[in-house]
């Protein structure tokens, strides 16, 4: 097996999110193998980029239009893709850093924001309804909350427990999950592994917001769309907050995903 590859495959996320973890995290591989060892591109350059590329879907979404909404779908997906590889090339390089982290955190809050606060604004201007800007507020409220409430979890634990974060470490690394699939591994170790992930698609996060996005907009089917969201994050954000806070009350610690 050619070792860069090799190397690049061993980046990816082991517990990646639907979609990312069959399409746009492999695409992002197959990328960077052509540009991991440009200096001059760095992952916080590509992080940038990746934004870039996402507000001109908003562009795009706004715009209107069957044509537009195909651009702004295929922008979406570049705009992961570009997402999935600065992760992997800062691991690559073992060059990852708290900053980079940060701002690629960051970048992805307001990405989400953005696309469906630009779509409610669409779905208004098409139907002269109010309901699906209510809807993209409800979904980006909710959606907000999982992480706000992951946040407040870590930070109370902390303050009552300073050897919180040593704990939930601790707990991350016993449930890691051990990689069976991928290269070097068979069809059917591959076909098992692709069919066990298309159960995280119920878990309604970034990875699916990718696919739902695009294919709401190709098709133009906007507030059936919204209104998938809106149940989706109302139900996760309630449902995270009322399991933190029950850890919390027993004093333990749950891991830090949304």
């Amino acid at each position: 097996m050619n070792e860069k590859l090799r190397r690049l495959w061993a980046t990816k996320t082991r517990d990646d999110e639907w979609w990312s973890s069959f399409v746009t995290a492999p695409l992002a591989i197959v990328v960077n193998y052509l540009v991991v060892d440009v200096k001059e591109l760095t992952p916080n350059k590509i992080t940038l980029f990746s934004f870039i590329v996402a507000i001109l879907s908003v562009i795009f979404i706004i715009a209107d239009g069957s044509v537009n909404f195909i651009i702004a779908a295929i922008l979406i997906h570049l705009s992961h893709v570009l997402d999935c590889m600065d992760g992997q090339m800062a691991r690559y390089r073992k060059t990852s850093s708290l900053v980079g982290s940060f701002f690629d955190k960051l970048t992805d809050q307001i990405q989400v924001t953005l696309w469906f606060s630009a779509v409610g604004y669409v779905a208004y201007v098409q139907s002269q309804n109010v309901l699906p800007i209510f809807l993209a507020f409800i979904g980006v409220a909710f959606y907000n909350l999982r992480g706000y409430a992951k946040y407040v979890s870590l930070y109370t634990g902390m303050s009552n427990d300073n050897q919180y974060l040593n704990k939930l470490s601790k707990q991350v690394s016993s449930v890691e999950n051990k990689q069976t699939a991928g290269l070097g591994f068979g069809f059917l170790a591959n076909l098992r592994w692709f069919v066990r992930e298309q159960r995280k698609i119920i878990f309604f996060d970034e990875g699916v917001f990718i696919f739902m996005l695009s294919f709401a907009l190709i098709l133009n089917q906007l507030t059936p769309m919204l209104w998938v969201f809106a149940i989706s994050q109302l139900y996760y954000g309630l449902a995270r907050g009322w399991q933190r806070g029950r850890k919390i009350a027993h004093n333990q610690p749950m891991a830090i995903k949304k």
